[in-house]
């Protein structure tokens, strides 16, 4: 440890250890290219199971209790002490907290016999990381964000809900549909801070109209949104749900157009927020039609909307910006960058689009995995040597 020029400690070893951002987006995208060939390979290759457990339910908990998570942790690591005022997490604390979420990778490769060991190794990250925040957020008084600390316990919870599946099945998938709910509550939550503030920077200096700020509507559709997801946990296919998932999903395309993000066309850093953000509508109508028209419109249609769609493109696109913004590169992108937001657009609507194409779903299935690996792979390539070196 050393000081900075306030005197505030400060980690003097590998760059990759001083904010969060730097570990978890490069380990989280690595293992976003890495787990998806994985699990194609575990079918063609093998009996589809991974780790003797079934290939769906390993993917479907790596994107979410792994991918997610990481992106999750990469982002709050570094955004909490900017909203609380309190040091970052950095050095050997970091370095643990990486090891912990490595580990809980691993034993998603543990044979049925290690049983209550691969579980703990898993869970471990989620529940410590949630303790964290929890700490970060109750020692600054930081009343405002006390609902990003309850979001990530349910997260915690929802990923052990999904172990205890192997003894109660019909945990697993209430606890998959958690996960997806808690972390689309999020990117609504955060998104609706993050997208109009970027926005507004981005379209001031240039005359242009401002973004609505956040008000009362956008409390409205907040609200709506969390007792939409709500519903669907406990009930996804009820009429109920259903209605309230296309209200959810009209009042968040209002939110988003309110934003006048078409204006901010030039720049594809800033666009791609939007494109991200707009998933989430689709996500919240397609489920909502296929809980009142079953036949019509499949139920993994608005899964793999909010999931490949809302999770993989925002998660990407904050990736890009806070890597340049916190390594003291400008938040303006590049060709490879806006090579990257296409390729994971591409993915996103293939994969939606699959199951309405019942003869071309397989050939889908398969563009939409290589382009989501390109696309990960790709933020690897050109943002990896950014968050293992030192800042400009």
């Amino acid at each position: 440890m050393g000081a900075t020029r306030d005197g505030i400690r400060a980690w003097q070893g590998p760059a990759v250890l001083t904010f969060g951002f730097r570990p978890f987006f490069l380990l989280s995208a690595v293992w976003a290219a890495l787990a998806v060939p994985i699990w194609v390979a575990s079918f063609v290759l093998g009996d589809g199971t991974i780790g003797g457990a079934d290939g769906r339910l390993w993917h479907t908990h790596e994107m979410l209790f792994g991918y997610g998570a990481g992106v999750i942790a990469g982002f709050l690591l570094t955004a909490v002490p900017n909203w609380t005022g309190r040091l970052p997490v950095s050095g050997w604390p970091l370095a643990g907290l990486v090891a912990l979420w490595l580990a809980g990778r691993l034993a998603g490769f543990l044979p049925p016999g290690a049983g209550l060991f691969a579980i703990v190794a898993d869970v471990a990250f989620l529940v410590v990381f949630a303790a964290l925040i929890w700490r970060e957020i109750l020692a600054a008084k930081n009343r405002r964000n006390l609902p990003v600390a309850v979001m990530v316990s349910v997260l915690a919870c929802a990923n052990v809900a999904f172990h205890a599946s192997a003894q109660w099945p019909e945990a697993g998938p209430h606890a998959e549909r958690v996960a997806v709910a808690v972390i689309t509550a999020l990117i609504a939550l955060i998104g609706g801070r993050i997208i109009p503030s970027f926005t507004q920077n981005w379209v001031l200096p240039r005359g242009l109209a401002r973004p609505t700020p956040f008000g009362l509507f956008d409390k409205v559709a907040l609200v709506v949104t969390v007792g939409a997801l709500a519903l669907w946990v406990a009930t996804p296919q009820a009429v109920t749900t259903g209605a309230a998932l296309l209200a959810a999903g009209l009042l968040s395309l209002v939110r988003l157009l309110r934003w006048r993000g078409w204006q901010t066309w030039p720049e594809s850093m800033v666009w791609i927020l939007h494109l991200g953000f707009v998933w989430l509508p689709v996500g919240f109508l397609l489920l909502g039609a296929s809980a009142l028209a079953p036949a019509a419109v499949p139920f993994t249609a608005g899964v793999h909307a909010l999931t490949a769609g809302g999770i993989g493109v925002m998660t990407l696109a904050v990736m890009t910006r806070a890597t340049r913004g916190h390594t003291g590169r400008p938040r303006a992108s590049d060709v490879a960058t806006t090579g990257v937001y296409t390729l994971v657009l591409a993915a996103a609507a293939v994969r939606v689009a699959a199951p309405f194409l019942p003869d071309l779903t397989p050939a889908l299935l398969g563009a939409s995995a290589a382009l989501w690996v390109l696309a990960f792979a790709g933020f690897a390539a050109v943002y990896g040597p950014m968050l293992v070196r030192k800042s400009l």
